[in-house]
């Protein structure tokens, strides 16, 4: 399913002004807690279900988070390109996807809505398909990281008197 997230980021916020909830403008919650409950976008992408369960379940605030495709992204890509262990055919092949990439900047790339409930995270994240193939190519790099403190020294010259 192809997603405009910029259109939709706009549709959210005013589905929740209509169905009375409480907005509060968070940083994403995805990597702050162990306990969290992801809806599955996959077979349920309806966000307007996600909140009629959160409504049901006597939830009055929604944490919103929308998150924007920088400059800073790509750059970040690129420096871990370099300290990857690629063939040149794989390097030029990745700094190409990279290059194509810059055509998304300022494009929300990625949409969560969550609420808290008994001690659980309750998330709905959507993401662009551009930017779950910018993640993956982040993955592969750190699959080809190449490790430069591999020294004979343990952890740097410092010995266990142990």
């Amino acid at each position: 399913m192809s997603l405009n997230l910029d259109e939709l980021k706009t549709e959210v916020l005013r589905h929740l002004e209509k169905e009375g909830f409480v907005v509060f403008h968070g940083y994403s919650r995805l990597a702050d807690t162990d306990s969290f409950v992801a809806w599955d976008t996959e077979r349920h992408p309806s966000y307007q279900k996600f909140l009629e369960a959160a409504k049901k379940a006597g939830v009055a605030l929604i944490v919103y988070h929308h998150r924007e495709f920088t400059q800073a992204h790509v750059d970040e890509a690129a420096e871990r390109l370099e300290g990857c262990d690629f063939s040149v055919e794989e390097q030029r092949a990745m700094e190409r996807k990279l290059r194509e990439l810059r055509e998304y900047e300022g494009f929300t790339c990625a949409l969560e809505l969550s609420f808290d409930l008994n001690g659980r995270v309750y998330l709905f994240n959507l993401r662009a398909e551009w930017y779950e193939d910018y993640l993956d190519l982040l993955e592969e790099m750190d699959a080809a990281m190449t490790d430069e403190e591999d020294d004979d020294e343990p952890m740097g010259g410092y010995y266990s008197r142990n």
